[in-house]
């Protein structure tokens, strides 16, 4: 497996920036991802339940380890205001190798599951 494929991008939207804020603070600090990056409001029209539906969200994409993707989506699922969230889990196939390292060191699993910071 090349690097790369070790890695995922994680694509949710969020009701508000704000919300997106609080959600992405939190998954960062317990090291499920190493970073997000919260692209500012856009509109949504989908259909739900019958009915032509248009909002504002915050669309959110975060940065992780693939053997990380159930904790996030857990916690993501967790802490939003939606019935059902847009969760896409989306591989990396490659990129710069010191940013994938970035993103496996803060995103590391002991044997116990939790995050440790090395390697």
């Amino acid at each position: 497996m090349e690097d790369g494929e070790k890695y995922v991008l994680i694509y949710t939207t969020w009701p508000s920036a704000a919300r997106a804020e609080a959600a992405g603070r939190s998954l960062v600090a317990e090291k499920l991802v190493v970073c997000v990056n919260i692209l500012g409001e856009a509109t949504a029209i989908y259909e739900w339940q019958g009915e032509l539906q248009q909002e504002t969200e915050c669309p959110m994409v975060m940065k992780t380890r693939k053997a990380r993707v159930d904790d996030v989506v857990a916690a993501v699922k967790k802490q939003h205001p939606y019935d059902v969230p847009a969760i896409a889990v989306l591989p990396i196939e490659g990129g710069d190798p010191e940013f994938l390292a970035w993103i496996g060191a803060q995103t590391i699993m002991d044997s116990a599951g939790s995050s440790d910071e090395t390697e």
